[in-house]
Parts: structure tokens; sequence; C-alpha cells
């Protein structure tokens, strides 16, 4: 198999070539078809994210995994070879975190982590789905408590952020943006988004329930804290910074409640895999090929990507 691994903070990627793994008892071992390129590979890489990983380099990198099934371990049932199948990371475990990942040709994965990937949705949706689909749904839906009717606000319209404000479009509320990159602005109205501003304090003319900050550069999370409604909600998943100065006084003042929200279940991928299924929900992507991963994460820390990067393999 090939694979491109991280060896530390700061170090390019390496691109090897070891044996292809079997898989133990309760592992089946994947052709890895999409891997999608996420904005927190690009923070291990840097360094910020690097002393949160629980899985210490050397380590093949990339989380957001599909492929079909090519060899099952003797205690596996449900899943067969020729099954095609998508990686649902959880905070216990997650590939590309806690055990080597989809930035290769092949992946081994716990059978306990597999969703199945329908036939209607490509690999590269599939890939996109359990990342910027999975903690995307979790934020807004069970972090969230997103119900029908209510004023929502998303910052950051990135992969997460616009497949955010598209499930709680899909949950019947009212979807406002803040995202200073106004290339996004119209892939975001034509998924239901009502208007767009480049600052989260921008967002205070629309009384807002809830705020789903999807960037997390401090300042944001300060802002939305500031505008959300008295006693509205503001969930937490970004990590542009690991760090945010908060107005404690508008926090206790208005009483707002600031939660926090990362990854998610594989019911949330189940749920953004449904959506896929019956048209409601595309991820927007654009595909590079495999030898292109260094450079696709190169262009995602430069700035200016719209949407998701996959990388088809195989």
């Amino acid at each position: 198999m090939r694979a491109w691994l991280f060896t530390g903070a700061r170090k390019p990627l390496e691109l090897i070539e070891r044996e292809t793994p079997h898989p133990g008892p309760a592992e089946v071992l994947l052709e890895v078809r999409a891997a999608g390129l996420c904005h927190s590979d690009v923070g291990r890489m840097d360094g910020t994210l690097t002393p949160f990983l629980p899985m210490k380099p050397p380590i093949i990198l990339g989380h957001e995994v599909a492929g079909v099934v090519i060899e099952v371990g003797v205690a596996v049932v449900g899943y067969a070879v020729g099954d095609r199948v998508v990686a649902s990371g959880t905070q216990d475990y997650c590939p590309g975190w806690s055990a080597d990942g989809g930035y290769a040709t092949h992946c081994l994965l716990p059978v306990h982590s597999l969703v199945r990937l329908p036939e209607a949705v490509s690999f590269v949706q599939g890939a996109a789905a359990t990342d910027a689909g999975q903690t995307s749904h979790s934020a807004m839906v069970d972090a969230g408590e997103l119900r029908s009717g209510q004023r929502v606000g998303i910052v950051g319209l990135g992969g997460l952020g616009m497949t955010g404000a598209r499930i709680a479009v899909l949950h019947g509320a009212e979807v406002y943006g803040a995202e200073p990159r106004k290339e996004a602005w119209g892939v975001a109205k034509k998924q239901g988004v009502v208007e767009v501003v480049e600052d989260v304090r921008d967002l205070a003319p629309f009384n807002l329930d809830l705020i789903v900050d999807f960037a997390g550069f401090g300042e944001t999370t300060a802002g939305a804290i500031s505008v959300v409604r008295r006693r509205g909600l503001v969930v937490q998943v970004g990590l542009g910074r690991t760090q945010a100065l908060i107005s404690t006084m508008e926090l206790i003042g208005k009483g707002v409640t600031l939660r926090g929200s990362g990854g998610g279940q594989p019911k949330d991928t189940a749920a953004v895999l449904g959506h896929m299924e019956r048209g409601q929900l595309t991820i927007e992507a654009a595909t590079i090929g495999f030898e292109d991963i260094p450079e696709g994460l190169a262009r995602l820390q430069r700035g200016g990507v719209v949407g998701r990067l996959v990388a088809e393999i195989n």
C-alpha cells in the first residue's frame, strides 16, 4: 500500500510504501476510494493541534474515508467483501486521529465505525459526509437543539459551515451566515441561506436564537456571544484558534449558553447520507488526486477553498 505519512509538526508529509495489512477479528480492510481534506489536519501539521493527537506521530492522517471492503476479520458480521462503506469516527475512535487514516490506498477500520454508503451517493460525497456532514449534523441537531422556526446564525461558510447551514434549512430554520470570503456567498444563498454578512457582529439585527461558530478564531466566539439573543445558545465547533477571549459580562448578563461540540456519532453520518440519498443535500466539493494531497492541504492553509477538497484514490 501507499500512504502519506505525518512524522511531526512543521514537517512535510512523506510518501511511503508498506505492506498492506490484514484485518484483526473485528476489523475490515478498506480499499480507499475517497479521502476528504480537513482544516484540522492543517492544524496538526502546523503544530496547533499536534499536542491533542491521541496517537502521536508517525501516523497516516485523513479522517474522512470512503471505500470498498476488500477483506473482513473472522468475527465481523453484517459486512462483506464488496460493500461500499464510510468510516464514521467518534471522540473515542477516529481514523487519522487515534489510528492510521485515509491518506492511503488502504485503511484498517473497526467494524463499529462503519456506515453503509448508499449506491446513489458517490464516494466523494460519502467521504465528505463523515466529517463535514457528521460534525455539522451533531453540532446543529444535538448540541444546537435545532428546531423548526428558529433563527439561526452560521459563522464560517467553509465545508462544515455550509453543510451546517443546509442542515438547518432542511430542519425548517431561517438561516443567516457570517463569512468574509464573498466567493462563498452565492453558494450559501443556493443552499437556502437568507442573508450573508462579512462579520459575525453584523448578525446582530437578526435576533438569532442559535449561533454555531464553525470558524473559531477567538473573536468569532466573542462576537457570537455578543449578538445572539438574550438567553440564546452559542455552539462552538471551529478551532481556528485554541483559545478565545470572551466577555463574561455579556455571557452572564444575557444568560447565554456556550456549548462545545466536536465530531459526532454514526447516527449523524447516517442522517447526512440519508439527506444525500434523497437529493436534499450535496456538500460542495472539489476533487484532487492522491499525489496532490500535500498541495491540497497547503491550499487549505492559504485559504480560498470553497467547500471541501476530496482526494480520489484507487
